[in-house]
């Protein structure tokens, strides 16, 4: 599965993945849901997965950016101190559920998207 690469991976007992756009990161308004650039943080996600990190859990995203542009998502996820190795994204045909299926997180942390498959 292709994706990119936050930071090393430490040391861990569980793998959490979770779904960036909806569930952790937002539109700034309805007028901007198109801008991916523009995305803020949703509450304190950026702090839970910090905290998540820190009890040596692997923090996952995965993104509905195809190709390069999940590079937007990748900045922001940075930029906004998001805890975590890796952005996986899509290529081709592949769907929501390869990507979890081929990583097999312990835990999935998605919005309620009928994508997932």
């Amino acid at each position: 599965m292709p994706y990119i690469t936050l930071e090393e991976p430490r040391p861990s007992k569980i793998k959490i993945m979770i779904f960036a756009e909806g569930t952790v990161l937002k539109p700034k308004s309805l007028l901007t849901i198109y801008n991916h650039r523009t995305y803020i943080p949703i509450g304190n996600a950026a702090d839970l997965t910090g905290a998540w990190n820190q009890q040596e859990a692997e923090i996952l995203y995965c993104t509905s950016r195809r190709g390069k542009h999940a590079e937007e998502i990748a900045r922001l996820l940075l930029r906004y101190g998001f805890a975590g190795s890796k952005l996986y994204y899509r290529e081709g045909r592949q769907k929501y559920k390869d990507i979890v299926e081929s990583v097999r997180p312990d835990i999935l942390i998605e919005d309620d998207c009928r994508s997932i498959g």
